[in-house]
């Protein structure tokens, strides 16, 4: 029977939001079983809370926003990401901004954070969200759909204009070491043409050649960590996403799916779980 697992004890990391370009630090608290993961806005009165859950989500433009009352945080899917893939299932997150750190664009120092932290087992059994049903949500060209299986897949296949990216493609079966070496380290991209629409917009703001693989017309401007660096990214989304229906068994397959499909796929697993 595997364990509910909070982590052993509290770790602070400082940075900077990758879409507010503001300072932020984030401290992570152990909690209690059933707590899941939690976050804590203590910059703001009372310091409210909203749980990483699909039923919380209330915007996806370039990430994942979670929101409760007074309390809501974005860009969200790297931290959780490496929460389940590392199956912490309860931790507290103190927050005093809106989003947490951008770090290096990856989900590596949320790894390292929490390994730092240290991981200990809980007097409470894991509920393990097995998939018994195939669910999909679909849009034109794009679609995400997970079916039963005996353990976590993700197969994703990244179709991008750009000539240097394309059509990539990746597989992974989804496990503490796999995340850590494969996945983790894979940074978000962006694109030169897109950064004035982003900041007229309020996004991006804290975005730069050190947090972000940046593209002009013809070339990447930031060395890549892997020669398929945005498909592995992609699937780490999709980790961070998924996790808002807790932790899953099931292989997931995705086509040029964003945080849109993946967390509208997280609300349905979730909603299914519940009726069960």
């Amino acid at each position: 029977m595997q364990h509910q697992a909070t982590i052993t004890t509290s770790v602070t990391y400082t940075g900077i939001g990758l879409h507010s370009g503001k300072p932020v630090t984030i401290s992570l608290q152990p909690a209690p079983v059933h707590t899941g993961i939690v976050f804590a806005r203590i910059d703001l009165p009372g310091a409210p809370r909203v749980a990483a859950r699909a039923c919380n989500v209330t915007a996806t433009m370039r990430a994942t926003t979670l929101e409760a009352g007074a309390a809501k945080v974005f860009t969200v899917e790297h931290l959780l990401a490496a929460f389940s893939a590392l199956e912490i299932d309860n931790c507290l997150v103190e927050i005093n901004a809106m989003e947490p750190p951008v770090a290096d664009g990856s989900a590596l120092p949320f790894v390292r954070l929490i390994q730092q932290a240290g991981r200990t087992e809980q007097d409470a059994p894991c509920v393990v969200n097995a998939i018994s049903e195939s669910f999909a949500v679909r849009e034109t060209d794009k679609f995400i759909v997970v079916l039963p299986y005996n353990g976590l897949r993700i197969t994703f296949t990244s179709i991008n204009p750009h000539p240097l990216l394309g059509v990539q493609f990746a597989d992974y079966e989804i496990a503490p070491d796999i995340f850590m070496k494969e996945i983790a380290p894979a940074r978000t991209i962006g694109f030169m043409h897109e950064v004035a629409a982003l900041q007229a917009q309020g996004l991006a703001l804290g975005g730069s050649l050190e947090n972000v693989v940046v593209y002009d017309e013809t070339q990447v401007l930031t060395p890549l960590r892997f020669p398929d660096e945005l498909v592995r990214h992609k699937i780490l989304d999709v980790i961070g996403d998924l996790a808002l229906a807790g932790r899953l068994k099931g292989h997931i397959i995705a086509v040029k799916s964003g945080h849109r499909l993946n967390t509208e796929l997280a609300a349905k697993i979730a909603a299914a779980a519940h009726r069960t």
